[in-house]
């Protein structure tokens, strides 16, 4: 009869873990998704596998004073110091998340007192204890002990080692974050350079042609001395000499903005920025080499760490799933224990060990594991989406720039001629002017055309270095 109680009792206890363990491993059905890339095979304009991102900045960009200055931007500034110590914040994670599914072991000790009802069973039992004969266990009972105590969860599911790896992938990811933020810095300065020194440039048009509108007045006016014209072309003429200096005051001060953009980049307080601006009309892009659009995925540091973040969220979906199953816990103590200090060195009997296990997992109302799991997945997807969206983006900005520098190459060989044709036209103007077969104002707005041309030839000569250091950002260089 004993023993068909205790098979019923085992029996029971069986149909009782096997429910439990059904329920605690139970989880919800979700559907995650793979990320696609769909890259073309070449780009349109080239078939060459040949990249410039593989050159590096140091050898990009043949002005010294721009690679000073990049140099100087990489250790003083601010934003990308920022970005370092975010990176060390992530590595340490990692060192907490190894440190989880590694054994916890403590060393403590302590001392207390503690006085027992005498009408519970162990105030009862200690009244009837005779520590020695004819001495009790007394009232007011001290306590202290010292030992070690230790605990471990048996990584069974590989939870804990799954959010490792998950920290070791956003680690990477924010090295590849520092990555693509110095490819940004040095396209930055780069343009903003270039900017600089093609407002020197325009400065310097602006200031010419101030003398050239002060020669072509005086003019007017000894023709206004000879009754040839009237005091209407003087007042015309000043007020272009007038609107050119104004103009002139506007460069002065997009110079200065410009020079403190890249001191900020650089990490600095305003000073002037060194630079070569008398080679700027003679200046010519570098070739750019695409490569294949398969190279992206290697070069561009933003694809790379949208990546390891798919790799992240991957893993944080199977930390999550494993909180449905159950964990097994184990706990283990050594030390001394005694109501008298002076008896904590009396071993065996002081010495006191214990050593357990436990094993518990969700079984009624996993609300909240079921949200974390299915919030996990929805990230998984959200990076995917994220990757693919990078990948798109990377190839359509350098499909973009490599289009830009081809059209722009164009552009400035028919505002080149225009420059050339006009600046004809300004002599030809005065000559007719001084004949008397041509008015003021043709000779005022063939100055003005002249002005404008110049401006634009600059500017596009700007445009076209911006491409170029755009094109070498697009396609992944800068950062190595």
């Amino acid at each position: 009869m004993i023993r068909t109680n205790i098979k019923r009792h085992i029996l029971y206890i069986v149909l009782a873990v096997s429910a439990f363990a059904f329920n605690a491993c139970k989880t919800p059905v979700i559907v995650g998704k793979t990320a696609k890339n769909g890259l073309p095979a070449s780009y349109s304009t080239s078939q060459d596998s040949t990249n410039s991102a593989q050159v590096k900045w140091k050898n990009f960009f043949a002005d010294p004073y721009l690679n000073a200055l990049i140099d100087t931007a990489l250790q003083n500034n601010q934003e990308l110091n920022i970005t370092m110590q975010e990176i060390e914040m992530s590595k340490n994670e990692i060192m907490a998340r190894r440190g989880e599914y590694l054994p916890f072991v403590r060393l403590g000790g302590g001392t207390g007192v503690d006085k027992v009802s005498r009408y519970t069973s162990k105030g009862a039992s200690d009244e009837i204890t005779e520590i020695k004969p004819g001495k009790r266990t007394p009232v007011v009972l001290p306590d202290s002990y010292f030992g070690a105590f230790a605990s471990w969860e048996v990584d069974i599911w590989h939870k804990l080692r799954n959010a490792q790896k998950a920290a070791a992938a956003n680690y990477l990811g924010t090295i590849e974050g520092k990555n693509f933020l110095i490819t940004n810095i040095v396209a930055e300065i780069a343009n903003s350079y270039y900017e600089l020194l093609a407002l020197d440039n325009q400065l310097d048009i602006v200031r010419k042609n101030i003398e050239i509108l002060n020669s072509a007045l005086l003019i007017i006016k000894q023709e206004k001395e000879a009754a040839k014209v009237t005091e209407l072309a003087v007042q015309r003429f000043e007020a272009e000499v007038f609107k050119t200096q104004s103009l002139q005051y506007d460069i002065q001060q997009r110079i200065i903005e410009t020079e403190n953009r890249i001191n900020f980049l650089v990490g600095r307080f305003p000073k002037p920025v060194l630079r070569s601006s008398q080679q700027f009309a003679t200046l010519l892009p570098t070739k750019i080499s695409a490569g294949l659009p398969a190279q992206l995925l290697e070069k561009r540091p933003d694809i790379r760490r949208a990546e390891l973040g798919i790799e992240a969220t991957k893993l944080n979906v199977s930390v999550a799933k494993a909180n449905f199953y159950p964990s097994l816990g184990l706990s283990a103590s050594l030390g001394f224990r005694s109501f008298n200090p002076i008896m904590l060195a009396n071993i065996p009997q002081s010495l006191i060990m214990s050593l357990a296990g436990d094993l518990a997992g969700p079984l009624i109302n996993k609300n909240a594991i079921t949200a974390t799991y299915k919030n996990a997945n929805a990230k998984q997807i959200q990076a995917v989406y994220d990757y693919e969206k990078t990948v798109l983006n990377a190839f359509i900005e350098v499909t973009n720039q490599l289009a830009n520098i081809q059209n722009l190459e164009q552009s400035y060989a028919m505002k080149n001629n225009q420059v050339d044709a006009l600046t004809k036209s300004t002599d030809i103007s005065l000559k007719l002017f001084k004949a008397a077969r041509a008015d003021y104002m043709e000779v005022l707005l063939t100055q003005r055309d002249v002005l404008e041309s110049r401006m634009e030839l600059v500017e596009t000569r700007m445009k076209q270095m911006n491409a170029f250091v755009n094109a070498y950002r697009a396609l992944g260089g800068g950062w190595n």
